[in-house]
């Protein structure tokens, strides 16, 4: 299996390097497909995990109090820490996920149908070039997002807590 997902993924890489998925199969077809997946499959599914490691972040909305849901790449980052990036496909503004774990850093994450507690800890400037370098060691390029959406991306570390009781 992994040797597809492999093949996969060196098919797929350059694809997400082009001006038409930044524009327009990321931000535009990409997340109503994560979302008919997921209701089809009963959250068991995500369209994004076959070519990258991925979960689904549980929020509150920053504005709206409300939950929201986003899936989202992420990468390992040690003893169950996962590490978020928020690129919004090269775009010029924030991803508002972003916004609500400023607000709100107390959230939860499903990966592979399970989900759990976590806590939002942005990271450091003196971090930033060590966390990129890890992120890119698993997707090659990824940087490239940040240069060319003209701001600093927001990166997050979600550490696992323990439920409260």
């Amino acid at each position: 299996m992994a040797a597809v997902v492999d093949a996969v993924r060196s098919l797929i890489a350059p694809l997400t390097r082009t001006r038409v998925f930044r524009r327009v199969i990321g931000p535009v077809f990409l997340p109503p497909v994560e979302r008919l997946v997921a209701w089809l499959s009963r959250g068991r599914v995500q369209v994004s995990a076959l070519l990258v490691p991925s979960l689904v972040l549980h929020t509150v909305g920053a504005k709206s109090g409300e939950p929201r849901d986003v899936p989202l790449m992420y990468t390992p980052d040690g003893s169950g820490r996962a590490i978020v990036a928020g690129t919004n496909f090269a775009g010029a503004r924030h991803p508002a996920w972003t916004a609500n774990l400023l607000a709100h850093p107390d959230a939860a994450i499903t990966v592979r149908g399970r989900r759990m507690p976590v806590r939002a800890t942005p990271v450091a400037d003196a971090e930033r070039d060590a966390v990129w370098a890890r992120i890119e060691a698993q997707w090659p390029g990824y940087r490239n997002y940040e240069r060319e959406s003209g701001r600093t991306v927001r990166l997050f570390r979600l550490q696992p807590v323990r439920a409260q009781a």
